[in-house]
């Protein structure tokens, strides 16, 4: 390999966006069909499971040798599981969320990360680190936290005008300082779907609690006095 990491780490961007048009394309087109589903999966599979794995491999854990390799196949693994539950889950009741992190924005979790740091990691707190950045995306993955789609972080609905503003303000804060806006806008979506989840369940043991609690004597509704005839 050439190392050549800040050519290579962008390309699996390039995937993502690609992996949105054809989609939506072939919707466009009437030219969706059941083979070209299974066939984009295991596009997305060589896109979001074997690069990431093959790129964070030679920039961080080859040292680990082995080990580095089983975290590798670890990525794989949760990519492929995920990709087929969103298969037998299309037809989910709320398309404002997808159940687990989707393999896209997990796969930019990695990418962003060596675009951001081509160097490599320099001691052995560098390596642990990138184990962290393949195994947490990828248990995230594979679980049961609600992640906003990415139609629901638009504000309004499709037709609003802020739409596409904040569409061109994203785009122009790339192009002028790529590295750190992908980092950031990688990590936040990944820390989105456990933030999300706390707050949701802080919330519902609130209402819980409030709905069970005892009212004051002071507070309860008297019964209405009878005068006397």
């Amino acid at each position: 390999m050439r190392a050549d990491y800040m050519t290579a780490a962008p390309f699996i961007g390039f995937a993502m966006v690609l992996d949105v048009l054809d989609g939506r394309i072939a919707r466009l087109t009437g030219a969706t069909s059941d083979f070209g589903e299974q066939f984009d999966s295991l596009a997305d599979v060589v896109s979001f499971g074997v690069a990431p794995a093959v790129l964070v491999f030679a920039w961080g854990l080859e040292p680990l040798g082995s080990i580095g390799w089983a975290v590798g196949f670890l990525w794989l693994s949760a990519t492929a599981v995920r990709l087929a539950r969103f298969n037998i889950q299309a037809q989910a009741p709320d398309k404002r969320y997808f159940l687990g992190l989707p393999s896209p924005p997990a796969a930019g979790v990695p990418a962003a990360t060596v675009f951001f740091f081509p160097q490599g990691p320099q001691d052995i707190g560098g390596v642990l680190a990138a184990l962290l950045i393949v195994i947490v995306p990828a248990a995230l993955m594979v679980s049961r936290l609600r992640y906003r789609s990415f139609n629901a972080l638009l504000p309004g609905h499709r037709r609003s005008s802020l739409t596409p503003l904040v569409i061109a303000a994203v785009i122009a804060a790339i192009a002028a300082q790529p590295q750190a806006v992908l980092m950031v806008m990688s990590y936040t979506y990944l820390c989105s779907g456990p933030i999300g989840s706390f707050l949701s369940n802080r919330s519902a043991r609130r209402a819980a609690r409030s709905k069970f609690e005892p009212i004051p004597i002071d507070e309860r509704p008297r019964p209405a006095s009878r005068n006397a005839s």
